[in-house]
């Protein structure tokens, strides 16, 4: 074979439009172009220089063997220099002589940088966007309208639980939809979706290739181009395991709500500045009112400003000392009406362990205050009647014992006694003694008859009438003594009272002021009354001769109890007025001084 005649470079290889180089059979380069020699950094070739490419080549370990087979080939390399990595691709092709005999090679080289950098960073889109299918278990689907195919992508199918090979038609991605509402929204969106160009967001349940009913959030969005649409695009996402979270986040708040609603208690929850942020059925019933009037309320939009202003300094106390108020006694009123509380207030935490502000329950013990009123008024009444009737088993023991001591006396005295006049005497002091005995076991009686006849009702009475009745029995014993009478009663007072009580309590406390007139002036007796919401208050006043209260404040009422040197003084006419008007849920209470006269107060309970 005959040697190959150097070519001048610049006449031939200058004029291709790529960066090309001529080897010899052995690897050797014959001649390049400029472009060539710039790309790897090479001076012009001559008759002195032998480039070997294989050290041009060096990443590429079998490229001596794979020129050596005189077959077409191509690869991707790269080279390093000051300016950074350039990222080239060669081609490799025999060269031949007139006679087709190979005597050497042409390689042709392009710079591929811009487009190796392209791929890069295509890859790494596809990579974080792969990245955020796996992490969102997103996938993504698309539908030709034309040609009917549905592509689906790795995370789509994952979703369905179907291999990477399987590739579906729209019935069989249909019949994945659970039969019934799920199949027959997605199969009405998707048609929409085509005919009228609508798209659709909506969450439906699937059954898996493995049988499994899971929930996804589907979207799809349709493709136009010319008014006609061609595609549709769409994502489908597993939102399973947050759908069953969610639902069990509901049932949860659904049983907590339930329960705290169903509870006896008024429940609250109030933030740091004491608006209420939650309230259970209790509270919206107490204060009358539906939860989304109460939401951001505080207690001084809801309550009065003495009660609220209360509770905030409670609320500040709890959340700024973190010390919980457990079972308070608290009032509240609203609207007129009083309630009694049992509170408690805790403080409120965040996720961060943070004050948040407060909870607070509230249990409404109006009806155990009143029955705990009740039972000390039980328990008060208990006792007075014990003491009254220890009183009373004590006036009847040593009243009748002192009458059956008499008449033993007597009764022997009688049997000694020889004399008919003196037995005579002795017989009517007999006499005496058994009509005293029975005038004690008559007011005995009367007394027991006070307690024991509850059946007796009271009625409304006009007082000033009744008090004229009885001043008009009285009119002939005043009227001799030059007695003066002020009734300052006014006509419409009305008190709720068992007539014949009315008429003994009067009766009583106007003879007591006519017996115990003072020697030394005209009597005087001034009678007023007031009504009030608590009841009527009357007051029968005298200037009479007065009793010594420090000497005898506990005796005044009581039976048989005298406190002046008078024969027809027996000291039973309190006491009987003291008892006929607790018997009817009243009280009296006396006011005196010795020589000045006395004022006794009579308080009637208009309930029935």
């Amino acid at each position: 074979m005959k040697a190959v005649k150097r070519v001048d470079q610049f006449y031939l290889l200058k004029q291709l439009p790529k960066a090309t180089a001529l080897l010899c059979k052995k690897g050797i380069l014959l001649d390049a172009s400029c472009s060539w020699l710039d790309i790897f950094g090479l001076p012009p070739q001559d008759e002195t220089t032998k480039t070997r490419v294989s050290s041009l080549y060096s990443e590429i370990p079998d490229l001596k063997r794979r020129l050596k087979e005189n077959k077409s080939f191509s690869l991707r390399h790269k080279i390093k220099n000051t300016d950074g990595t350039r990222h080239l691709k060669s081609y490799f092709a025999p060269w031949f002589d007139e006679k087709e005999n190979v005597i050497g090679t042409i390689i042709q080289t392009d710079d591929i940088t811009s487009e190796v950098q392209k791929e890069q960073q295509v890859d790494w889109l596809n990579n974080i966007l792969e990245t955020k299918v796996e992490v969102s278990k997103t996938g993504w689907w698309e539908f030709n309208v034309q040609t009917e195919a549905l592509t689906w992508c790795k995370e789509t199918k994952r979703i369905h639980q179907v291999p990477d090979c399987f590739e579906p038609t729209t019935i069989e991605a249909f019949n994945f939809f659970k039969p019934g509402y799920s199949q027959n929204k997605v199969s009405m969106l998707f048609h929409k979706a085509i005919a009228s160009n609508q798209s659709y967001n909506t969450k439906l349940m699937i059954i898996t290739f493995n049988g499994e009913e899971r929930w996804v959030r589907i979207t799809g969005k349709p493709f136009v181009k010319e008014g006609k649409v061609i595609k549709v695009f769409g994502t489908i996402r597993d939102i399973h395991d947050q759908e069953i979270a969610e639902a069990r986040v509901k049932e949860h708040q659904q049983l907590l709500s339930t329960l705290v609603d169903s509870l006896p208690l008024n429940v609250y929850v109030k933030d740091l500045e004491s608006r209420k942020v939650l309230v259970n059925k209790g509270e919206c019933n107490h204060l009358g009112k539906k939860v989304e009037e109460l939401i951001g309320k505080t207690d001084f939009e809801l309550y009065e400003e003495k009660d609220a202003q209360i509770s905030r300094e409670e609320d500040i106390e709890v959340m700024k000392n973190l010390t919980p108020i457990i079972g308070k006694e608290t009032v509240s009123t609203l609207n007129g009406k009083t309630t009694h509380f049992l509170t408690s207030k805790i403080p409120h935490f965040d996720l961060e362990g943070k004050v948040c502000g407060l909870i607070g329950m509230s249990l409404d013990i109006t009806a155990m205050k009143r029955k705990q009123e009740e039972l000390c008024n039980l328990i008060n009444i208990t006792s007075m009647q014990n003491q009254k009737l220890i009183s009373f088993a004590h006036i009847v023991s040593h009243n009748l014992r002192s009458h059956s001591a008499n008449f033993s006396m007597l009764l022997g005295f009688l049997n000694s006694e020889k004399d008919p006049q003196e037995r005579k005497r002795i017989i009517d002091m007999l006499t005496q003694a058994s009509d005293n005995l029975l005038e004690t076991l008559g007011n005995l009686n009367q007394v027991v008859d006070i307690n024991t006849k509850t059946s007796e009702t009271k009625k409304p009475l006009n007082l000033r009438n009744n008090i004229v009745k009885v001043l008009e029995n009285f009119s002939a014993l005043l009227d001799k003594d030059d007695s003066q009478i002020i009734n300052n009663v006014e006509k419409d007072i009305e008190v709720s009272c068992i007539p014949a009580y009315l008429d003994s309590i009067i009766l009583n406390l106007v003879s007591n002021a006519v017996k115990y007139k003072s020697p030394n002036r005209t009597l005087l007796i001034t009678i007023n009354a007031v009504k009030s919401n608590e009841g009527v208050l009357l007051s029968i006043s005298d200037n009479g001769m007065g009793i010594d209260l420090d000497k005898y404040r506990d005796k005044i009422f009581g039976m048989y109890k005298t406190f002046h040197n008078r024969k027809d003084a027996k000291g039973f006419g309190l006491y009987l007025v003291k008892n006929q008007i607790e018997a009817m849920g009243g009280s009296i209470t006396v006011q005196s001084e010795v020589d000045k006269g006395t004022t006794f107060n009579v308080y009637f309970n208009e309930e029935s």
